[in-house]
């Protein structure tokens, strides 16, 4: 009996409005392991996601995808007169970091959008491994972000948004928001005579 060899499949194409953000990619405003309300909307799992203005790859792959998703949503973003209105006048998810948050250093020279999701996002290591330890993925450590762009009309706003699918870790970072413990804020600071006062 001959064998023959049957052709492995080929990979399905990347989605024209999918995008995986390039490696030097911060984290900020981590809800990724538990979903969070905002504004007392339905609760979302979600991230921020700040990338370097020097990685000209993501942010072209990013700005062609939200020209996709505006291509597709045609029928969805026009109004009720049924006029289509241009891409510049809608809102759009990626914003400039020194403009919007010119008084956070974590977002100067960067772009950053908010990308959420209902579905908990699958999130691994460097080597493609789950990880389950909430404590290792963070606001302020680095990695990738695979992110889906659509066209979105709801409650008299249009706009193309930006959804959540699954995130890489790939390096620590100083951690954003972080909270210090009660020995570390008040480590080294004098009584200044308090003993005194508290007996």
């Amino acid at each position: 009996m001959t064998k023959t060899n049957t052709p492995a499949a080929a990979a399905a194409p990347a989605a024209p409005t999918r995008v995986v953000t390039g490696p030097r990619t911060r984290f900020s405003f981590c809800h990724i392991w538990e979903p969070k309300s905002v504004n007392g909307g339905d609760p979302k799992y979600s991230v921020s996601v700040l990338i370097p203005k020097d990685d000209t790859e993501t942010v072209e792959k990013i700005n062609a995808a939200i020209g996709t998703a505006y291509s597709e949503g045609e029928a969805r973003l026009k109004g009720d007169d049924g006029t289509l209105p241009p891409l510049a006048a809608l809102k759009t998810p990626l914003r400039d970091g020194d403009l919007e948050r010119p008084e956070d250093p974590a977002y100067a020279g960067c772009w950053f959008l908010n990308a959420n999701s209902d579905r908990a996002p699958g999130i691994v290591d460097a080597h493609a491994q789950p990880i389950r330890n909430p404590e290792e993925v963070y606001s302020g450590c680095y990695g990738r972000v695979s992110l889906t762009f659509y066209a979105f009309h709801m409650n008299g706003n249009r706009g193309i948004a930006c959804g959540l699918n699954n995130i890489q870790k790939l390096r620590d970072g100083e951690p954003l928001g972080a909270i210090l413990s009660a020995e570390e804020e008040f480590a080294g600071l004098a009584d200044d005579g308090e003993e005194e006062f508290l007996k």
